[in-house]
Formats: structure tokens, C-alpha cells, sequence
């Protein structure tokens, strides 16, 4: 060791250098050899590593060692012997100087605890794509876990660098900073109620990546694709990319549409609303016309002979349509709807089919479609749901029914020109 500490201070005394110069340029000259022999050892197993780690992967089944090189995990790692090499020969190079020698081996300290987060952040990052990978863990918020325990280490390499630089042992110091809590709870607000959210949101599967939501808070209406501490990513169906803060998911209240895509049908929940002024009773002319179309005529052939065996035996005045049981044409319709839903081939037959109709209006009387389509992809259900509505409004006239509709302005004009 004496031969390494004085490698350069021989020669110079024999030229007759004063004493301080010669310790001077003996320390300039051994901290030159250290960085070089630390570049290149450094390059020499960065790339020996890399090189092993590669034919590794071209024989491996599993792309996990495929993502430890793309998330730089050997490259990481292969600092580590350049390091230990440099403390071990500090106090060699400033043998002279303690000063610098303290102050050195503090700094390689802190870059080897700020090396050790680079591997574990690395290692984080490669488990985060890998589980990614996984059909299992496709729609869990990965992203949260580890940001989370991503935090946690950095919080811990904070604390451990502030301690060896402060020279406080590392207990001591996380026990001062008890009494800062409050503060640091204050910075860290978000992070905080992020991670409750995301705890939560995992624990309850209020959320998955993949999942179709709308909330409408924030505008957002689309699948998610991202899920992490802080945010949850929509991407909606324009394309566009909204940002929602994490713990707003148990916050507020918004629409995960998971339940409809996983079912065997997507709901159909429109209505038509007819003009009160159009319902009347059926003459016996009207039912009769009425029996040529095709889905009713079953129906109005059976209706028709029970209606009039009631009438007949409680000896009905039938001359008046209001007397007695009668059909009316929005009665009829209704069942004409039913018995259309039941055989329309996009319909799910297993899930609930009905025609119902709602408290009148001053828009008129609502007659609801309550159904669900077979398919579940948006712009065939919007195309199934159209196709239905299309043929209801056109088949209203044959019953002698109309949709109601507010008067445009022409109309307003025809009729003050009266």
C-alpha cells in the first residue's frame, strides 16, 4: 500500500520539488489513475454484463430477462464493481489530505445509495411490464403498486443520504422527523389520498384498465388505459386523453360501463312519445283492418272474440264505443311493439323485453322500449336501436297515431296567415 500511496512522490522529490507541491501533484496524479481504471472497469463489465445478459435472453423461453435489458437493469448493476473499487482506493489517493478524504467517501456513499434506487427502480419497472404481460394481471392497476412501493424506496434512499451527510444515525433521524409529520402529510397530500384511492379501488375492482366509464365531472367518457398513484388516463372515444385524479374515483360518483360489456346484452331504454290526441277506442271496422297485420293478427282474433263474449253476456250498449271492454290503438300498438322486440333477430330473447307506457306529458304520451340488444358494440347497437325506432315511427299511422312534435315556424306562419 505504501509502494501505491507514494507511487509518484519518489520521482518528484528526486527532481527537487518542495514538499507541498509534491504532495499535491502525487494526489492529482493518483485520483487520475482512479478514474481511469474506474471508466474502464466500468466499460468493461458494462459491457461484459450486457453481452451475457443478451445471449441469455436468446435462450430463454420467458421474456422477463428481455425486459431486465430494456428497462437497464444490467447496466445498473454493472456499476456497482467501479464503485466498491473507488472506496476501497480513496483513502489511498488522499492519504495526505483527510479532508478530501471524508468528503469523498461521503459522496461515493450517497451516489451508492442513489445507485441502489437506479437497480431497484430498474427491477420495479421490469415486474411492472412483465405482470403487464400476464392475462391475469392485465386490468389491475399495476402502475399503482408500483409507484407505491417505488415511493417508499425513494423516501427510505432520502432519509439514509440526509443521515450520512448530517452524520446522524439513520434511527435518530426518522425519529425527528415524528415530529414534522404534519408537514410532510401536508406535502404529500395527493400521494396520500392516491394511494388510499388506489388501495381501494383495487380492493373493491370499482376499476379496471380496459374498462368503458363516464364521468361526466371531469368530461371524461371512454376506456381507461392508465391507472397510477395519482391519475386514472381516459381515452375517450374521440380520441381525446382525460386526465381524473385517482382518489376522485371514490370521491364523486361515475359511471363504469363493465357490467353491460361482460353481460349477454347492452340495454335499449328509448321512447316514442305520441300524441295524446290521436288515442281512441277501435271500432270493430278498425280491429278488422287492423288483423292484417301479420304480428297481430293472432292476438286481435283472440282479443276480439273475448271482448265481445264479455259484452255479450253483461248485455253491453254497444252503440256508444265507451260502454263495455274495447281495444284502443295505443293499447294495440304497445302489443304490437311487444310481440316486434320478441321477434326482431338483434334482440337478446334470455333478458327482460318490454313495452311499457310511461305517465303522460306535456310532450305527449311516452311509450318505452325497455330491451337488449345481442351485440354489444357500439356502432351496432347504435344501428340495431335506429332500425327499431325507424319502423316503429313509420308503422304509428296505421294505427292512427302520431309522434308528437312542437310546431316549427313555418307552422306558426300557415297559421296566422289564416
Amino acid at each position: 500500500m505504501d509502494s501505491i500511496k507514494h507511487l509518484v512522490y519518489n520521482y518528484l522529490k528526486e527532481l527537487g520539488l518542495t514538499d507541498t507541491l509534491v504532495i499535491n501533484l502525487n494526489m492529482l496524479a493518483l485520483a487520475l489513475l482512479l478514474i481511469l481504471l474506474v471508466f474502464i472497469i466500468d466499460f468493461v463489465i458494462r459491457k461484459l454484463l450486457i453481452q451475457a445478459f443478451i445471449q441469455f435472453a436468446k435462450h430463454s423461453k420467458t421474456n422477463f430477462d428481455d425486459l431486465l435489458i430494456s428497462n437497464k437493469v444490467p447496466r445498473n448493476v454493472a456499476h456497482i464493481v467501479p464503485l466498491l473499487i473507488a472506496l476501497e482506493f480513496v483513502p489511498i489517493v488522499f492519504f495526505d489530505f483527510p479532508a478530501f478524504e471524508t468528503f469523498f467517501e461521503r459522496a461515493l456513499k450517497v451516489f451508492a445509495i442513489v445507485l441502489t434506487l437506479w437497480i431497484v427502480r430498474s427491477l420495479l419497472h421490469t415486474l411492472k411490464d412483465y405482470f403487464k404481460t400476464l392475462p391475469n394481471l392485465k386490468d389491475k392497476p399495476i402502475d399503482s403498486y408500483i409507484q407505491v412501493f417505488m415511493i417508499f424506496v425513494w423516501v427510505v434512499g432520502i432519509f439514509s443520504a440526509i443521515a450520512l451527510i448530517t452524520r446522524i444515525p439513520f434511527l435518530n433521524f426518522i425519529t425527528g422527523l415524528g415530529a414534522a409529520s404534519a408537514v410532510i402529510i401536508l406535502i404529500f397530500k395527493d400521494t396520500i389520498l392516491g394511494f388510499v384511492a388506489s388501495i381501494q379501488v383495487s380492493i373493491n375492482d370499482m376499476v379496471r384498465i380496459g374498462d368503458w366509464i363516464t364521468f361526466e365531472k371531469y368530461g371524461a367518457d371512454g376506456d381507461v388505459i392508465e391507472i397510477n398513484l395519482a391519475t386514472v388516463k381516459v381515452q375517450n372515444f374521440d380520441k381525446t386523453i382525460t386526465t381524473i385524479p385517482t382518489y376522485a374515483l371514490i370521491s364523486d360518483s361515475f359511471k363504469n360501463w363493465r357490467g353491460m360489456t361482460t353481460s349477454d346484452g347492452r340495454r335499449i331504454k328509448r321512447a316514442l312519445y305520441i300524441k295524446q290526441s290521436g288515442v281512441k277506442y277501435l271500432s270493430d271496422d278498425d280491429v278488422n283492418r287492423l288483423k292484417n297485420i301479420q304480428l297481430l293478427t293472432s292476438y286481435l282474433e283472440s282479443r276480439q272474440a273475448d271482448i265481445k263474449n264479455y259484452n255479450t253476456q253483461n248485455d253491453i250498449n254497444k252503440e256508444l264505443l265507451l260502454n263495455g271492454r274495447n281495444l284502443t290503438n295505443i293499447g294495440v300498438f304497445r302489443k304490437y311493439i311487444d310481440v316486434y322486440l320478441k321477434n326482431h333477430s338483434a334482440i337478446n330473447k334470455d333478458m327482460m323485453i318490454m313495452a311499457r307506457q310511461l305517465a303522460p306529458t306535456t310532450q305527449g304520451i311516452p311509450m318505452e322500449i325497455y330491451a337488449f340488444s345481442s351485440d354489444k358494440r357500439w356502432e351496432n347497437y347504435e344501428y340495431i336501436m335506429s332500425d327499431i325506432f325507424d319502423h316503429l315511427i313509420a308503422a304509428l299511422p296505421y294505427f292512427d297515431l302520431e309522434v308528437f312534435e312542437l310546431p316549427s315556424g313555418t307552422r306558426f306562419d300557415f297559421i296566422a296567415s289564416k
